[in-house]
C-alpha cells in the first residue's frame, strides 16, 4: 500500500494513535503519556486543540507550526512513551520476529490515523467526536471522564456540562475515526 499523508500549511490535523494489540495501558500510564507529549513540545511547536485519552488509544487535534512535522511529533510521542514504558507490566508481552528485526518494543501500532480538517463544520464534528469517545466506548458522560479537554471546553462556553446526552450521541455516532 502506497499511503501518502496530506500536508496543507496552517491546517489542524485530527490524529488517532492506538496501542499495539489494543492493550489497555494508557490510563494506567497517563503521567508517562503527558511527559511524552511535553517532550515532543521541546522539539516541535504545535498546539493541541482537543484531546481524549482512552485506555488503548488517543484522539487529538493538533496544529503544528510546520505542517510537515506532525508525523514527527507523533513519532516522538510514541518513541518517548515506548522507551520509558515498563514492558514487564504486560502479562502477554512477547516480541514477534518482525518487532525484533525492526527494533520495536511493540507498545504502539506502527501507523497512526490522520485527517486534515478542511472546514469549520469538520472541525466541530471532530471536536465533538473526541469528547464523545468516553460515551462511545464506556457509556461514561464526557463530564465524568477526566482524561480529555472536555472541561476546558465547558469552562470556555463551548459545551454545556451535560453535553452528550443520548440525543446528542446519535448526531455524531456515524463519525468513525478509529
Amino acid at each position: 500500500m502506497d499511503y501518502k499523508r496530506l500536508y496543507i500549511p496552517n491546517s489542524i490535523v485530527f490524529i488517532t494513535i492506538v496501542t499495539s494489540k489494543r492493550r489497555n495501558i494508557l490510563i494506567k500510564n497517563i503521567e508517562l503519556l503527558k511527559l511524552s507529549i511535553l517532550n515532543a513540545h521541546k522539539y516541535y511547536n504545535f498546539k493541541i486543540y482537543a484531546i481524549c485519552v482512552m485506555k488503548d488509544h488517543v484522539h487529538l487535534l493538533i496544529k503544528p507550526d510546520n505542517i510537515n512535522e506532525y508525523s514527527k511529533i507523533i513519532l516522538l510521542i510514541k518513541r518517548t512513551f515506548s522507551k520509558k514504558f515498563d514492558i514487564n507490566s504486560i502479562e502477554d508481552y512477547k516480541l514477534s520476529e518482525s518487532n525484533i528485526n525492526r527494533k520495536e518494543r511493540d507498545v504502539w501500532q506502527r501507523r497512526f490515523w490522520e485527517h486534515t480538517i478542511r472546514a469549520e463544520e469538520d472541525l466541530y464534528r471532530h471536536i465533538d467526536y473526541i469528547h464523545y469517545n468516553p460515551m462511545k466506548h464506556y457509556q461514561i458522560m464526557p463530564k465524568d471522564w477526566k482524561y480529555s479537554t472536555f472541561d476546558n471546553f465547558v469552562k470556555n462556553g463551548f459545551y454545556e456540562i451535560n453535553w452528550c446526552n443520548f440525543e446528542d450521541k446519535y448526531k455524531i455516532a456515524d463519525l468513525d475515526c478509529e
